[in-house]
């Protein structure tokens, strides 16, 4: 299991150091580009182990009297009623999810910004939706050749034409629900708004991947190159910073191609540019809070498999995604990683085939694998949580923690009445189950305590779980991966 390697405590020290300086570097405002997610990064978390999903929301608790966030979502996500894979809803009702975690922790979020409006009847709708609930809702345009066309969009008919969104604050957060909202434009035209009303205002970038100060073949940062395999993102070195200071520094290829029209635009805008490279125009501080690197290149490393795993079963399930696995296959390969460096693949593949059918293999906190099997009346992933609860609580392998007797009418339930093909209990309906036995039996009570301790832990399974077993997963906070095998393949081909 994950060793501490990543001091998150210096890390919020740090950060939040680093940002008033840069606020003080120009005087009146700066406007924060934020990448990323502000809370539940979990990305973060899994390949710097030490890393607190909501690290970098506590770092701007404390600012908050300093700070205020505005929000972006651009007319395009919102007319394509875009959806956020990882939670389920569109970018719409995300603002607004965000807007309340905000402002349920005390911080000030000052409006929301539709980038790249171009009379769209639907966005119309929402911006009124938007103002019912008392949010100020600003417009930007769409520019014509932007961003190349630097004299039209430093004039009025270019970022001049854009809503001025009023702020209150010297640290103004702009962030979205995820990427290509617009987020470096509303920042640019901010200051462009700014400078003709005589307010000194600068502009920073905070993105946690890559980390600069890493090399471009850390396994940190090819597991951020994993993470955006499908947007086929690249990291690079940094050319301007190397040809300015004579320093290797990492940076990614997007920030890298807009770089000269960014320091154009700054020059159009200040009279001269305030940064040399885009390493200049970061604050993440991350790479200077790693305290273990081992433990956060194995992190990183396993996190790279976990993502090509992902991807090949959704190759399997029917997504055209073959130029992200063959992504994936380089960037393991980049890393000196297999399949089987993940300890419980094999373990699973192994159990699979001793049993001729599914199986699933977990690894223990204490860093000891075990294994659960496709039973007549469980789930691989069912027997599997339940020997792990068993093990955690020291209860004797034969001790049976639900009877058949229990199991037997759920499965009835499930055939008969609610027109289930599959009678084996899942991970949810297990659990349940079990929670029925832990009124009369201490066993079972004793098992239930031992959830908490399985949040980290690792699993394989060999075929394609149901969307039930992986949302239980998930709450529980175990990371699983699994074969890009559907569960009705034959025996001989698991």
């Amino acid at each position: 299991m994950n060793k501490k390697g990543f001091d998150c405590e210096k890390y919020r020290k740090l950060q939040s150091e680093n940002i008033k300086k840069r606020i003080s570097q120009f005087g009146d405002k700066l406007y924060l580009e934020f990448g990323g997610k502000l809370f539940d990064d979990y990305h973060a978390s899994r390949v710097l182990p030490g890393f607190e999903p909501d690290s970098k929301l506590k770092m701007l608790l404390e600012l908050k009297d300093q700070a205020e966030i505005v929000i972006v979502i651009s007319a395009g996500d919102i007319e394509r009623n875009k959806v956020r894979e990882d939670l389920g809803i569109s970018y719409q009702e995300d603002v607004l999810r965000l807007r309340g975690q905000f402002m349920d922790r005390g911080l000030y979020v000052g409006g929301v910004v539709i980038t790249q409006f171009s009379g769209q009847k639907m966005v119309d709708i929402y911006r009124q939706r938007l103002e019912k609930m008392g949010i100020r809702v600003y417009y930007h345009y769409v520019i014509e050749g932007y961003p190349s066309n630097i004299p039209l969009i430093l004039s009025e008919e270019g970022f001049g034409r854009n809503d001025y969104i009023e702020t209150s604050r010297p640290l103004v957060v702009v962030t979205a629900p995820g990427p290509g909202s617009g987020k470096m434009a509303t920042c640019l035209s901010q200051l462009y708004h700014e400078n003709k009303r005589g307010v000194k205002a600068g502009y920073a970038k905070f993105e946690t991947f890559p980390i600069w100060n890493l090399p471009l073949k850390h396994p940190v940062n090819i597991a951020y190159e994993a993470a955006t395999a499908d947007l086929n993102d690249l990291n690079v070195i940094d050319p301007f910073h190397l040809e300015a200071y004579g320093l290797s520094t990492v940076n990614y290829n997007r920030d890298v191609a807009i770089f000269p029209v960014l320091s154009a635009m700054f020059e159009g805008i200040y009279g001269e540019s305030p940064y040399r490279s885009p390493t200049d125009m970061g604050v993440n501080m991350a790479g200077c809070c790693i305290v273990d690197d081992e433990a956060c290149q194995e992190a990183a490393r396993q996190e790279i498999i976990r993502r090509y795993y992902r991807a090949i079963c959704d190759r399997e399930k029917g997504k055209e995604n073959q130029a992200e696995v063959y992504r994936l296959e380089l960037l393991m390969s980049q890393a000196h990683v297999t399949r089987e460096n993940r300890a419980v693949v094999p373990v699973a593949i192994e159990r699979s085939k001793a049993t001729g059918g599914p199986a699933a293999a977990l690894e223990l906190p204490n860093g000891s694998i075990l294994t659960g099997r496709t039973t007549e009346l469980l789930g691989a992933c069912a027997a599997l949580l339940l020997n792990a609860m068993k093990v955690l609580a020291g209860i004797p392998d034969p001790v049976q923690l639900i009877s058949p007797e229990a199991i037997l009418p759920i499965q009835d339930l499930k055939t008969k009445y609610l027109g289930s093909k599959n009678p084996r209990l899942h991970t949810d309906e297990t659990l349940i189950a079990l929670s029925g036995s832990a009124y009369a039996d201490g066993n079972a009570r004793l098992a239930l305590e031992q959830l908490p301790l399985l949040e980290g832990c690792q699993a394989h399974v060999t075929v394609i779980l149901s969307e039930v077993d992986q949302r239980l997963l998930k709450k529980l906070g175990i990371e699983v991966t699994t074969e890009p095998i559907r569960e009705n393949t034959p025996a001989a081909e698991l």
